[in-house]
C-alpha cells in the first residue's frame, strides 16, 4: 500500500486565532492602536490520501480575512472539510454462500465528511469592555443529514477578566437559522446564544484557548424525526439545546511557524434526520447528537498590511 501525506496550513495574525467562526468574539485591544485602516488575510489546506486496501481521500481549507479601522472591525472566516473512503468488501454474487472469485471482491466508496462553514462578522467597540456585534452565517454537513443552513446573529459582548497573560470575554444575544435537511422539510429556529471565551499564555511561545457557546430554540419547531420507540420527538421552546466547545493549545516552534493541537466537541439534542435510504414510510431516526473534531495542524503567521 503507498500513503502519501501532504498537508499545508496558514492561519492569520494571531497565533491563537480560533478556526470555527463561532468562536469569534469582540476585544477592544484588537483595534485600539490600530491608525487608518488594518487588513490581514490568511488561508489554510491540507490533504491526505492512501491507495491500496485501503482508499481515502481528504482535503480541508480554510480563509480568514479582517479589517479594523477605528472602532469597527469586520471579519470573514470560512472552512471545508471533504472525506470520502474506499474499502474492500465481500459480495457473493452467484449466491453460492462462498467467495470464489476475484470479482465478488469489490471496493465500495462512501462519503464520511463534506462540512463547509462562513461567517460574516461586525463588531462596533464602544468601550475597552463592551461591543456590540453582528453576523451572517452559512454551513453544510450531509453526514449529519444537513444540506445547508444559513442565518444571522445580534448581540452584546463584554470583557470579563484582563492580565497581563490572559482575558476572559462573554456574549449574550440572538441567534436565526434556516435549515435545510437531507430528509425532511426545512426548519426556522429562533434562539438565545450565551458564550464564553478565554486565552491565556501558559508559558513562553505556549498559548492556551477555551470557548463554549450554547444555542436554545426559543420557538416550537415542527419535527419529523422519530426516537427509538418510533415516536416523533418534541420540538417544543428550550428543547432544540445546541453546545459547541473548543479547546486548543499552540506552541511556537520558529519566528513565523507554530504547531496547534485542538478538540472541538459539538452537541445537537435535536439533530436533523439520519442521511439514509429505504427507510419505512414515517421512520426518520435521528443523526448522531454529538460530533467531535481533533485536529494537528502547523500555523504560519503572516503580517497584515496597513494604510493609512
Amino acid at each position: 500500500m503507498r500513503r502519501f501525506l501532504i498537508a499545508l496550513s496558514l492561519l492569520s495574525s494571531r497565533l491563537a486565532a480560533a478556526d470555527d467562526p463561532k468562536f469569534e468574539y469582540g476585544k477592544h485591544d484588537d483595534v485600539k492602536d490600530v491608525k487608518g485602516v488594518d487588513w490581514t488575510a490568511a488561508a489554510e489546506a491540507g490533504a491526505v490520501l492512501t491507495t491500496g486496501n485501503s482508499e481515502t481521500t481528504t482535503a480541508t481549507g480554510g480563509l480568514h480575512l479582517s479589517r479594523k479601522t477605528g472602532a469597527n472591525r469586520l471579519m470573514f472566516d470560512a472552512s471545508g472539510a471533504y472525506a470520502k473512503s474506499g474499502l474492500r468488501v465481500l459480495l457473493d454474487q452467484n449466491g453460492n454462500g462462498m467467495i470464489d472469485n476475484p470479482n465478488e471482491i469489490v471496493t465500495v466508496s462512501t462519503i464520511t465528511a463534506e462540512t463547509l462553514s462562513s461567517k460574516l462578522r461586525y463588531d462596533r467597540f464602544l468601550t475597552e469592555f463592551n461591543s456590540l456585534y453582528i453576523a451572517a452565517l452559512a454551513s453544510r454537513d450531509t453526514p449529519a443529514g444537513l444540506e445547508s443552513a444559513y442565518g444571522a446573529q445580534a448581540g452584546y459582548s463584554r470583557r470579563l477578566y484582563k492580565s497581563a497573560t490572559a482575558e476572559t470575554a462573554a456574549e449574550v444575544g440572538y441567534d436565526f437559522t434556516r435549515q435545510d435537511p437531507v430528509s425532511g422539510p426545512s426548519l426556522s429556529i429562533h434562539s438565545g446564544r450565551l458564550f464564553i471565551g478565554h486565552k491565556a499564555i501558559m508559558t513562553e511561545g505556549a498559548t492556551l484557548e477555551a470557548a463554549l457557546e450554547m444555542l436554545t430554540n426559543l420557538n416550537r419547531e415542527h419535527l419529523t424525526t422519530t426516537d427509538d420507540q418510533g415516536h416523533v420527538v418534541d420540538g417544543g421552546p428550550l428543547k432544540d439545546t445546541r453546545v459547541n466547545a473548543k479547546l486548543a493549545i499552540s506552541a511556537k516552534i520558529g519566528f513565523n511557524l507554530a504547531v496547534q493541537m485542538s478538540m472541538e466537541i459539538k452537541f445537537d439534542n435535536r439533530p436533523s434526520a439520519l442521511p439514509v435510504k429505504n427507510l419505512a414510510p414515517n421512520f426518520q431516526p435521528e443523526a448522531s447528537s454529538f460530533d467531535t473534531i481533533m485536529k494537528a495542524s502547523f500555523i504560519y503567521t503572516f503580517v497584515g498590511a496597513k494604510k493609512k
